[in-house]
């Protein structure tokens, strides 16, 4: 059977339909401590917890201590969880008389075990023990999400808490966290901690409680670039050349890189209206009037030039040809090739 996004997984979780079998396994921890803490909330009533429900780490295990508390009874009770973390840490998890160990035991789950296995790796779903577990179970995997689905989770992630978000405030956590799931979700519940239920996040609330200057950041940078305002573009890489241990100059280099790749989709589009672009383009509609203006002050021609520009500041900034160029330096590049 094949595997499940994570997504998925906990749009369709039914407490009543738990299965014997579940192999999670992925690169993205947030979606892993989700759906473990949904097993752990739903298998094993509280006053059954001491006696049928048993979390392991992988490398305090081998398979056979793993497959010795699933082949357990529960004690005076239907169901018992036996779930795994770390399960890609398991000491023998590489020898193959162990796979084939845990292989026999997916296609003959005791009835009464949950057994939960948790790899914080992807694990390949075309080998005979993963297909087990699926046959019988389910297989679900957590993968990160590209840059332009981040959004929609930030979004999610704040109505979950009760409160909302405007674009500006969405895309500045963005720009300064990236799409570490994890690390967002952390963000926003130390934000949430001091505000009222249902107010709205803004860029204000952004620089006060995470610490991003809501003035001097790469989205305003790309603002300003999109009309080609010299002063205030220069002014803003200036700030963050100064800052640029909040701010390294790779990490702007693939925004800007994004932002031009985006407008040359604008220029090469016949249909200008923005909700076909924000389609095309997938972005937020609040943000499209910026990739609009960057189309009509930037030719098609310069637009190349400027992306090719963008690779060769990404190879300096990575020590390639770059003499005695600072990071300071590079930043002050960076923005007179765009400009001029």
């Amino acid at each position: 059977m094949a595997s499940k996004t994570a997504q998925s997984f906990l749009k369709e979780f039914d407490p009543a339909k738990v299965k014997n079998l579940y192999l999670l396994h992925g690169t993205e921890g947030y979606y892993l401590q989700k759906i473990t803490k949904i097993f752990q909330d739903n298998v094993v009533p509280d006053f059954e917890k001491g006696f049928n429900e048993f979390i392991m780490y992988g490398k305090d295990l081998t398979v056979g201590d793993v497959l010795s508390n699933a082949r357990r009874f529960p004690m005076m009770a239907e169901k018992q969880l036996v779930l795994i973390k770390d399960a890609h840490l398991i000491q023998d998890i590489g020898n193959k008389d162990s796979l084939v160990m845990l292989e026999n035991y997916a296609k003959n789950p005791l009835s009464s075990t949950v057994l939960v296995m948790v790899f914080g790796k992807l694990q390949d779903e075309r080998k005979t023990w993963v297909k087990a577990f699926g046959d019988k179970g389910e297989l679900i995997q957590s993968k990160g999400l590209y840059d332009n689905q981040v959004a929609d989770f930030i979004a999610a992630y704040v109505k979950e808490k009760k409160f909302t978000i405007n674009p500006k405030a969405s895309q500045l956590l963005f720009e300064h966290i990236g799409n570490n799931l994890e690390a967002l979700a952390k963000e926003i519940d130390k934000i949430a901690i001091n505000l009222n239920e249902n107010a709205e996040i803004n860029a204000d609330i952004i620089q006060e409680y995470v610490g991003i200057s809501k003035d001097y950041n790469v989205f305003e940078l790309q603002k300003a670039l999109s009309v080609r305002n010299v002063p205030v573009s220069m002014k803003i890489a200036s700030y963050l050349a100064d800052n640029t241990k909040d701010n390294p100059i790779q990490q702007v280099i693939i925004m800007l890189y994004n932002f031009f790749t985006k407008v040359l989709i604008v220029q090469t589009s016949t249909n200008k209206s923005d909700a076909h672009l924000a389609t095309i383009l997938k972005v937020n509609p609040f943000f499209v009037k910026d990739y609009s203006k960057a189309s009509s002050t930037f030719s098609f021609a310069k637009v190349l030039e400027i992306i090719g520009h963008l690779r060769k500041i990404d190879s300096e900034s990575k020590g390639l040809n770059t003499g005695s160029k600072n990071e300071k330096d590079l930043y002050n590049e960076l923005m007179l090739g765009i400009l001029y």
